[in-house]
């Protein structure tokens, strides 16, 4: 296996063992904003999750779409972390053309939603004149640490692009 693949197989891990992911936003003046979000994820490039759309993510992102991921396991020990960072275009998906798409993705995330305390949404659950929306980030570049370090030998962390 070369390290691309390599990479793209830890990334991909990554993804899959983890349930929620940071979002970072900013709004029409540039002051920043994260928040976790319960995700989904599509081909390891498009995100897709459920919120308020008078939450201050969302806000942020009907002025600014350009929007921030990254994907990690914070319980692990210091110096140990792996990391998904994806740079993306964010959008609120009620009249897209893809809505019922990427609400069946994100439905199937489990093959047993009710086993995760989830229940299965429909279209009227995230439509107005719901409380919620469905939302899609679709990244234009994916990168995650190099558990191999600087490719100089360098010490230190080193983010290395991947394709997902």
């Amino acid at each position: 296996m070369g390290h691309q693949e390599e990479l793209r197989a830890l990334a991909r891990g990554i993804v899959d063992a983890n349930l929620y992911m940071t979002l970072a936003s900013a709004d029409a003046d540039g002051r920043p904003w994260a928040t976790p979000v319960y995700f989904a994820a599509h081909e390891y490039r498009e995100f897709l999750w459920i919120s308020k759309p008078d939450a201050r993510h969302s806000q942020n992102i009907a002025t600014r779409p350009e929007v921030g991921i990254v994907i990690f396991d914070s319980q692990v020990r210091p110096g140990t972390g792996r990391a998904v960072y994806a740079e993306a275009r964010a959008e609120e998906l009620t009249d897209s053309d893809e809505f019922q798409r990427c609400l069946d993705r994100y439905n199937s995330r489990f093959d047993d939603p009710a086993a995760h305390d989830l229940v299965v949404l429909a279209p009227g659950d995230v439509r107005p004149p719901a409380l919620h929306r469905l939302y899609r980030a679709t990244a234009s570049a994916l990168s995650t640490l190099d558990p191999a370090g600087h490719p100089d030998g360098r010490g230190g962390d080193h983010r290395a692009p991947v394709e997902p």
